[in-house]
């Protein structure tokens, strides 16, 4: 990987790229490795991984099909994007440091990490039961006013905490 990749990716061409899951693939793979990569080591993979099977039970067929995908497709849509290079006479590529600007399109880990809409339904759910309950229970000594303030406090806390952890 050279230094000097100043390779300048719109929002929609980095969709683009990675809205192919095979690409995708290309990407974390050769992030994962240390150097170069075969073509052939690629596909089989590839291959391993899309027929959810181990790599030396694979058909001769379907790492053909994979490395005709990638040969064909795959591989020069990212190389005209400058992300890998590829060397067809060793039949070997490797990921160029212009691929780190995808990184921005992607999930992180922190916001995989919490499930907000999870939160909020769960709350709303408790809300929903409070009310239930405090409808069918009349001895209980809060006011349904009193209790959509309490709602309203909490769901704006759970905004807020929300918004307070996109920030950051």
């Amino acid at each position: 990987m050279s230094g000097s990749d100043q390779v300048i990716l719109s929002q929609d061409e980095a969709y683009d790229l990675l809205s192919n899951a095979r690409r995708r693939f290309v990407i974390s793979y050769l992030r994962s490795q240390d150097g170069p990569v075969a073509l052939n080591e690629l596909s089989r993979r590839l291959a391993a991984q899309e027929n959810d099977t181990p790599v030396d039970e694979l058909t001769d067929q379907q790492i053909k099909r994979i490395y005709v995908s990638l040969y064909q497709t795959h591989l020069p849509k990212l190389e005209e994007a400058e992300l890998i290079e590829y060397d067809r006479d060793r039949s070997v590529l490797e990921l160029r440091e212009a691929a780190d600007r995808l990184d921005e399109y992607l999930p992180t880990e922190e916001s995989e990490g919490r499930s907000w809409q999870l939160v909020y339904g769960v709350l709303a759910g408790i809300g929903l039961l409070v009310y239930v309950v405090v409808g069918l229970v009349p001895s209980i000594p809060i006011s349904m006013g009193q209790l959509g303030i309490a709602v309203i406090v909490a769901f704006a806390s759970v905004s807020l905490a929300h918004y307070v952890s996109e920030q950051s």
